[in-house]
């Protein structure tokens, strides 16, 4: 069987992922990354820290298959802590797990499957790929490989994997897409592995405590100036402590007294200024979108009638990586790096800088970076 190097957290999905393999008779080896959180964090919630590593370590050798650490910490902190922390002071709110996957993880995964002669690549994400003659594809140019949604809706992680480009898609395996969660740590338990009563992660891995505002502080020059915060109709109803401190659609610690609940709705980092109104207001119907990766090649896809799509075409969209993805029509630039998206129905608090991802029933179409609400 074929050589994979499977990309260990130290978690429960990525150890069930690499003893599937090894069961399916793959010839499995374990790979975990030195980012970040190696500098002081030692808690095992964090994908990166010290800890996670030993404990991937420790799984690889209940399960039978060799293990070994890489250092990616200076590209870690230049292509996904600098442009996180430089988009929060832009009044931006990104996504460091698409940074990561775009930059490091499967980047690395595949430079060291190269190096190490290793045909593929796996990690415990929640999605599958899934060969193009299995797809109703309707294009002169045939796909290696699509992504798809997981089976589990409330697990599936496509949205995060969006990044991902055809030569890299061909060469990895998903074997937790065909599962759901809670199967998967009772697969762990029953195993013994390391891994198994490990909590789950709810937060960006290398910050403390989610005090993403102290992080940026610590770590970042940027002057930290209050400022205005304003209803729509441009009345001062108090001062913000620096826009960083603030994202689209949040209602709590504003500071503020008001008879109706008040949402931040905008913010202005040219102004220094954050705008905040009602929940309706915060509801947008239109999204315009850059940066656009697309997994399908051009806009040439399957759709509802069977026929080839133009633009604009009908497609489902998700502006968050839980939501459920809404039907919207997606008008794209002609150089197919932009997007308008207008929803059938208003969308809550689509924030920029976070990302709109485009599918056709469970296929992932394209998806880019929200640039205006």
């Amino acid at each position: 069987m074929p050589k994979v190097i499977v990309g260990m957290s130290g978690g429960v999905d990525s150890s069930v992922t690499a003893y599937l393999l090894k069961e399916k008779g793959y010839d499995v080896e374990g790979l975990s990354f030195k980012l970040f959180e190696t500098r002081g964090r030692t808690d095992a919630t964090a994908c990166c820290s010290l800890q996670a590593i030993e404990g991937a370590s420790k799984t690889a050798s209940a399960i039978g298959i060799p293990h070994s650490s890489i250092d990616v910490r200076n590209d870690f902190i230049e292509k996904v802590i600098e442009p996180f922390v430089d988009s929060y002071t832009k009044g931006l709110t990104p996504n460091p797990c698409i940074l990561c996957n775009r930059h490091i993880k499967f980047p690395y995964l595949i430079k060291e499957a190269d190096k190490r002669g290793a045909e593929f690549i796996a990690t415990g994400h929640y999605a599958r790929v899934v060969r193009s003659s299995e797809l109703r594809v309707q294009s002169s140019e045939l796909l290696d490989s699509s992504l798809l949604k997981g089976i589990d809706p409330k697990k599936d992680q496509s949205y995060f994997l969006y990044v991902l480009r055809q030569e890299e898609l061909k060469r990895i395996l998903f074997p937790l897409g065909d599962y759901k969660k809670e199967d998967v740590r009772k697969i762990a338990n029953n195993l013994g592995l390391p891994a198994a009563q490990r909590p789950e992660s709810q937060e960006i891995c290398f910050i403390e405590d989610r005090n993403y505002f102290k992080f940026i502080d610590n770590i970042s020059q940027f002057a930290c100036s209050p400022g205005p915060i304003m209803d729509m109709n441009g009345k001062v109803l108090g001062e913000h402590k620096g826009i960083y401190h603030y994202t689209i659609g949040q209602r709590k610690g504003l500071g503020i007294s008001s008879p109706h609940p008040l949402y931040v709705v905008k913010i202005d980092a040219v102004k220094n200024i954050i705008c905040v109104g009602s929940e309706e207001s915060a509801m947008m119907k239109e999204i315009e979108v850059n940066d656009l990766n697309w997994l399908i090649p051009i806009y040439q896809f399957s759709s509802a009638s069977g026929g080839q799509a133009t633009s604009p075409f009908k497609a489902t969209v998700k502006v968050r990586s839980m939501m459920k993805a809404e039907p919207a029509n997606i008008c794209i630039s002609p150089d197919l790096k932009a997007a308008k998206i207008i929803f059938d129905n208003p969308q809550w608090a689509p924030a920029p800088g976070q990302s709109a991802v485009f599918y056709d029933e469970d296929v992932v179409i394209a998806g880019g970076v929200i640039a205006k609400a």
